[in-house]
């Protein structure tokens, strides 16, 4: 189908399943990318994209157009991972032997690149920050969001993303300096 994501979601709206396939095609794979930044389980990521695409079908109706499909798709994403990680820490798995009392836990994708590309003194200063700077570092800087995007993301107005974002440079340089 030739026509941008927003009429694509108008489309499925309506029950229109060619347009859900265009829709799935276009954003199933940037989606994966993203939820791999957040997740190293590869069948939570595959999970939590059904789990996505699933709410997409059953949401389009209620897409009202406010920013772009794309802010709209990564925060129900985003908030499915949320739900799955809520879950599977209400049930923690074992990694050892049966029988055996291991847990399973590795750090996230995104945390093995933060400690690899940083040193100790800037990954401090990345954890002194308040979570709400965090997150809009998160999503600004490590997931690409654009400003929009990233007010859709975590549910804040775009000048509150801005001034975050100014705050949590400051914060930095002078933590750096």
């Amino acid at each position: 189908m030739d026509v941008g994501d927003e009429d694509l979601l108008r489309l499925v709206g309506e029950g229109n399943c060619e347009a859900f396939d265009a829709l799935y095609a276009r954003n199933a794979s940037w989606l994966v990318l993203r939820l791999r930044r957040r997740c190293r389980d590869p069948e939570l990521v595959r999970e939590v994209l059904q789990e996505t695409f699933l709410t997409v079908w059953r949401a389009a109706a209620g897409y009202r157009g406010d920013g772009t499909a794309a802010g709209w798709l990564w925060t129900i994403a985003a908030g499915r991972l949320i739900d799955a990680r809520r879950r599977a820490s209400v049930r923690p798995q074992s990694a050892g032997l049966p029988g055996e009392d291991v847990l399973a836990w590795s750090p996230s994708a995104e945390d093995e690149v933060l400690a690899g590309m940083y040193d100790e003194e800037l990954a401090g200063a990345l954890h002194r920050l308040s979570p709400q700077l965090r997150a809009v570092l998160q999503a600004t800087v490590l997931d690409g969001l654009t400003v929009r995007e990233a007010a859709t993301l975590l549910g804040v107005p775009e000048g509150t993303v801005k001034t975050r974002a100014m705050r949590a440079r400051r914060e930095l340089r002078e933590a750096l300096s």
